[in-house]
């Protein structure tokens, strides 16, 4: 007898099965994430393993201290795409990128594709969501239509592998991942399980083939990758655009990455004929000289092994209402809480009536603790209505106790602040002080740099 098709309901956040639907996700606690999906007795569908059937070829075991010379990377030509890879893209991987709609993704893969295809490799670039004009017409704004780039245009997941079998490729773009469907499922394209069965039969071939596959994902409107978390888990490393659109940066940030450092970052600027590595990382995401009203403080920050500068902005004004307001962009709400906090209980500032507005200018996301004391020299120098001194920068990391704590590479902050143009640095205790052409201050609590930047705040 044919066996009926039987369906169940699966979170599209987790991947989690559930019986009957219900509005919370049980594994994940999203809610209204479950869809009703076909799981089981499809015909056509993937057979089961019979049980006793005797299997083919032995498992090889080889030693810890085995000699086996790791398979050259493939240099991708872009400096800052190399760098966030970790000297670039290694053959017989999966590797998946997601972002938000707009953001580059396909213009940056496409300009990969083209100069890895003029370089001698041969290249495969499949789109499920655009028409071959379309690709083509980008091709020819980024003037890169004249590379040797083999496109398709193709959702059938069958059909792709096929395709990849017979042209032996060196590099692979799937554009996207969400788009694909395998015939051997009922379930809707973009679902847990198209997306999930898609993505580990792409990443088998990749490993049996020797080619280097990306995947380009979609983010929620949390801006995580759609679909469940173990898609993450099948590839080898995952990577993601930020950015926003009224900005002429893009940020390739390292999630995971089996091959390489996961701190690294990769700033793209946006042209004409595509993204581009910036030439200044550093002095990217500061403002114009000539900024005198109080409110500002430079960060000298650490991506992986490269220094960042971004300035950080402060608005500080009495709350027109009952409930004052907290703003927060490009930081992490909680950590200014803290801070607010600490400056009430440890420094006597009282902002309790105080409407707070902070912002990292040129939307750049300070991702560690040592951003504290830039963020209280921007909320000081903004309630005082006094500037920080001229060309100076600030890290640090403020403890509940008031305390100043030391953060890591302060000597690779300090150098990088120097080299460009900056004369004063407040620091943490325990910094290098012998900076040539940069006067460090040392700031054992945050009373003292309060003292400092606002003194009249501590007598208001």
């Amino acid at each position: 007898m044919a066996k009926t098709a039987t369906t169940a309901f699966v979170c599209q956040s987790c991947g989690e099965v559930h019986s009957k639907w219900s509005g919370k996700c049980n594994g994940c606690g999203e809610w209204n994430t479950l869809v009703e999906e076909v799981t089981g007795g499809v015909p056509g569908g993937l057979a089961a393993p019979k049980r006793g059937t005797k299997r083919s070829g032995k498992v090889e075991f080889v030693a810890l201290n085995d000699t086996a010379e790791a398979p050259a990377r493939i240099v991708m030509g872009v400096d800052e795409l190399d760098r966030v890879f970790g000297g670039g893209i290694v053959p017989s991987s999966a590797t998946l990128i997601g972002g938000d709609p707009g953001i580059g993704k396909s213009t940056l893969l496409l300009q990969v594709a083209a100069r890895l295809a003029r370089n001698g490799l041969k290249t495969v670039y499949v789109s499920g969501e655009e028409a071959a004009p379309q690709i083509q017409d980008r091709a020819k704004r980024l003037k890169v239509a004249e590379s040797p780039v083999q496109l398709a245009t193709e959702t059938d997941l069958r059909k792709i592998i096929n395709a990849l079998k017979a042209a032996e490729p060196d590099f692979v773009v799937i554009d996207s991942i969400q788009t694909l469907w395998s015939d051997s499922l009922e379930a809707a394209p973009g679902s847990v399980a198209q997306v999930r069965a898609c993505a580990q039969e792409l990443t088998r071939w990749a490993k049996k083939s020797g080619a280097a596959l990306v995947l380009v994902g979609h983010v929620t409107k949390e801006g995580t990758i759609a679909g469940p978390r173990v898609v993450e888990h099948m590839v080898d490393a995952v990577f993601y655009f930020e950015g926003e659109r009224g900005h002429q940066f893009r940020i390739l940030r390292a999630v995971k990455n089996r091959f390489g450092p996961t701190d690294e970052i990769g700033i793209f600027e946006m042209h004409q004929y595509g993204l581009a590595p910036a030439k200044e990382p550093s002095a990217l995401f500061l403002s114009a000289d000539g900024e005198s009203e109080g409110g500002a403080a430079v960060f000298a920050a650490m991506e992986g092994s490269r220094p960042v500068l971004a300035e950080v902005q402060a608005l500080v004004a009495k709350s027109a209402y009952g409930t004052p307001r907290r703003s927060v962009v490009g930081w992490d709400s909680g950590r200014l809480a803290m801070l607010l906090a600490v400056l009430e209980a440890r420094c006597g500032i009282t902002l309790a009536g105080m409407d707070v507005y902070l912002s990292v200018a040129g939307g750049y996301k300070i991702m560690e603790p040592a951003g504290d004391l830039s963020a209280a020299a921007a909320l000081l120098t903004s309630l005082s209505a006094n500037p920080a001194p001229e060309r100076s920068v600030f890290f640090g990391e403020v403890a509940l106790s008031g305390a100043v704590r030391p953060v890591s590479r302060m000597e690779q902050r300090l150098k990088e602040a120097e080299r460009l143009g900056f004369e004063r640095a407040f620091v943490p205790e325990g910094a290098p002080t012998a900076v040539d052409g940069l006067t460090v201050t040392p700031i054992k609590r945050l009373i003292d740099l309060v003292e400092l930047l606002a003194p009249d705040a501590l007598n208001a």
